[in-house]
């Protein structure tokens, strides 16, 4: 199995299951309605909503990224506003973070090892390369799902 393969394997796992850790976001996003996820049950914390689409954001981030972009997201597209809260935009949010999520784990699957060690577009740091994107993507996802179990808790 190349790198890339199991880079992209450890992205999916974060998300949809057969993970290491316990419960991957998938399964935490499971019965969560739009109420759940607009809710806001600690104070100055984002809501499940927001941290979904925080999670797509970056993950199309990392999408446009194999692909040869340089991307920086501004405050509103890093964390995009909830303007619909409706039971159907919800729905909508999850099913286009899961489309988006099953795009960058088909990228990164495809994903050539020689470039591993590239430097991604736009970014300035020594060591931002692609094994660093395509890890820290694994860590991203996995530290907001752990958030989110939290507010669905607190009744989220």
């Amino acid at each position: 199995m190349s790198e890339t393969a199991r880079l992209a394997d450890q992205i999916r796992r974060a998300f949809e299951g057969e993970a290491w850790h316990g419960d991957p976001l998938d399964e935490i996003l499971a019965g969560v309605n739009a109420t759940m996820a607009s809710a806001r049950p600690i104070k100055n914390a984002h809501t499940i909503w927001e941290l979904v689409l925080h999670i797509a954001a970056w993950d199309g981030a990392a999408l446009r990224h194999t692909g040869g972009q340089a991307v920086t997201l501004n405050d509103e597209q890093n964390f995009p506003p909830v303007r619909d809260t409706s039971e159907a935009a919800w729905r909508k949010t999850v099913e286009d973070t899961k489309r988006t999520h099953n795009e960058l784990v088909k990228a990164v699957a495809e994903f050539p090892d020689s470039r591993l060690q590239e430097q991604v577009p736009g970014k300035t740091e020594n060591y931002y390369n692609f094994f660093y994107l395509f890890s820290g993507i694994v860590q991203h996802e996995l530290y907001h799902a752990g958030q989110i179990a939290l507010l669905k808790k607190a009744g989220g």
